[in-house]
């Protein structure tokens, strides 16, 4: 074949003769058609080379992308079986609040954290050792003190005239900072930082405590909850309390008012569910302000519900009885005790206003007589009273998270026959309103003690109790009880139509040289609805005195038990308890023993 296919435009010519020995290759013929031109050619491989080192070029992009996609993936591959998680702790720290919620029962804040400003002096801002200040330190604290009108004047110059670096105020709020910010002083910063807020004040205060900056929760709930409100794997949780902010805030209001309007040292109150221990409402006055409190602590932090030791006078007398009822000491209600002056030795026993020579159990409870309770727990014997009041927990501090919990006075020689008797009514025996409602609720309940607790429980969680009295026996207390609020001492509790019954009790307060005829402890215990008891209440007002509010009267019955006839009828509703004229407790048989002799 002489010339390539038509198809390629090229032909070869025909070759010369060659020497002996040259090579036999024919040579090439003349190109037929017009020639390529030399350019072109070297166009084609320029571009082709190109094109090649553009493919190389994305071929290694490709391997670099595929090499970290790789490496991403045995990275997260390692975390998840290592269990490494840095990134999770740092989103938990941005997202989760520094410190967890507390909540009431039903979900209402009582303690939270969020960020917050802080007005910070800083003298060596300007950074050129100068005066920090553009105005005269007495012209900055006359400004602040016009947008802080708590802040003290002189102090405020005096702290920017010393040059020390620190806080101005704590919790700034937005609006604060900008016209501070408005001054134009550089050395007036604004530092964020978390802060433990308390939405409701100072309510609960005794029952949450407070919250100090580096040293965390202190004699509250936040102390005790320290470890678990800290966690970061559980702080985005909130914690759920017993009580409930609406019946705290009433509780706390009742109190307030009968303590202001007897011109009292203090008030204690408690509300508890008597069928789980949980306690509704606490309360000591005077409270304190948990917003406000810094490092130096606070005053009034004494809880006078839980630390807080007194004799509680007759609340005891329906305990002894119960005691006497479940040993078979009291069996016949009806039978006549002497009612007389208890002679021991050298010591008498006196009613403070006697109501004959013979008074029946009944009686006894709606006078308040201490000569018959006293012969009641001689007839008892100090083996079983005392057993009672251990099997009520009096001999050791109460159960609560509390920390502050005060361990009962006992007297030295409870077997001493008169101190036995005046056991039984309430003195040389000092324990807390705690430990007064946890025995009432036993006594109401059908029997059964429980410790009482802050934390909200599920109906799985309820403790199962003990028993210290007998059904039978808690039945009767009911009934007598709420005789007590219809005759007796405590009428002045009886909320219409929420049953309920009690006991007054007020009692001296012992000092040095003896009892105080000056300083009473004024108390009513009481539980309700009595037909089907739910809760108990205790008040305590701490050395009432006679005002024309109380009628001129310090004794329990003109204090402390309208603070529950008021109280009662406003958590009630709040509780699920309505009021129903037409329920009551069946006393048709104890009637008549109250008003055989009237």
């Amino acid at each position: 074949m002489n010339a390539l296919s038509p198809q390629f435009g090229l032909a070869f010519a025909e070759q010369p003769q060659t020497a002996p020995g040259a090579s036999t290759r024919p040579p090439l013929k003349a190109v037929q058609g017009p020639a390529i031109p030399v350019g072109r050619i070297q166009l084609v491989q320029l571009r082709f080379q190109s094109l090649l080192t553009a493919r190389m070029r994305i071929l290694f992009i490709a391997a670099i992308f595929t090499a970290v996609a790789a490496a991403a993936l045995l990275r997260i591959t390692w975390l998840g079986f290592a269990g490494s998680a840095p990134t999770h702790s740092s989103l938990a720290d941005r997202l989760l609040p520094p410190r967890g919620e507390i909540t009431d029962r039903n979900g209402a804040p009582l303690a939270r954290a969020f960020p917050a400003y802080a007005l910070w002096f800083d003298p060596k801002a300007m950074g050129d050792g100068g005066d920090p200040l553009v105005a005269e330190p007495a012209e900055v604290a006359a400004e602040l003190a016009a947008i802080f009108p708590d802040m003290d004047e002189t102090e405020t110059a005096e702290r920017l005239t010393s040059g020390r670096a620190g806080y101005l105020r704590r919790r700034v709020l937005p609006e604060d900072a900008n016209r501070v910010f408005e001054l134009g002083e550089i050395a007036l910063q604004f530092p964020q930082e978390a802060d433990r807020h308390y939405p409701q004040g100072s309510l609960a205060a005794h029952v949450l405590g407070y919250v100090v900056e580096q040293q965390g929760g202190k004699i509250g709930m936040e102390e005790v909850l320290e470890e678990r409100l800290s966690d970061p794997e559980l702080r985005g949780d909130p914690v759920a309390l017993s009580i409930d902010v609406r019946v705290q805030g009433a509780l706390e209001d009742e109190l307030r008012r009968g303590m202001l309007a007897t011109d009292a040292l203090g008030a204690a109150g408690i509300v508890l569910d008597v069928d789980t221990g949980e306690i509704m409402a606490m309360a000591s006055l005077p409270e304190f302000d948990p917003n406000v409190v810094g490092a130096d602590g606070a005053p009034n932090v004494f809880n006078r519900a839980t630390n807080g030791l007194y004799e509680l006078g007759s609340t005891f007398k329906p305990l002894t009885v119960a005691a006497a009822i479940d040993a078979g000491v009291v069996r016949n209600l009806g039978r006549d005790w002497d009612a007389t002056t208890v002679e021991v030795g050298n010591r008498r026993i006196r009613d403070l206003k006697p109501k004959g020579d013979l008074l029946n159990v009944p009686q006894a409870l709606i006078y308040s007589s201490n000569t018959v309770t006293a012969r009641v727990a001689d007839k008892l014997g100090t083996e079983r009273l005392q057993q009672m009041l251990v099997d009520l927990n009096m001999n050791q501090r109460p159960f609560i998270e509390l920390p502050a919990r005060g361990k009962p006075l006992w007297p030295q020689n409870p077997d001493n026959r008169h101190t036995n008797m005046v056991i039984g009514y309430g003195h040389s025996l000092a324990v807390t309103p705690l430990h007064l409602a946890n025995a009432y609720a036993a006594m109401v309940n059908g029997g059964i003690w429980r410790p009482a607790t802050l934390h909200k429980l599920d109906a799985s969680d309820v403790p199962r109790g003990k028993r210290v009295f007998k059904a039978s026996t808690s039945a009767r207390m009911r009934q007598m009880l709420r005789m007590i609020s219809i005759y007796g001492t405590g009428r002045s509790a009886d909320a219409p139509g929420f049953r309920v019954g009690g006991k007054t009790g007020s009692a001296e307060k012992p000092g040095k040289g003896g009892y105080s005829r000056r300083k009473i402890i004024s108390t009513f215990a009481a539980a309700f609805p009595m037909d089907r008891p739910r809760f108990v209440v205790v008040a305590m007002i701490d050395e009432p005195r006679g005002t024309v509010a109380s009628s001129f009267q310090r004794t329990a019955a003109f204090n402390a038990a309208p603070v529950v006839g008021r109280l009662v009828p406003r958590i009630g509703p709040m509780l699920g308890v309505r009021p129903d004229a037409n329920r009551d407790v069946d006393i048709s048989d104890l009637r008549y023993l109250v008003e055989k002799d009237q």
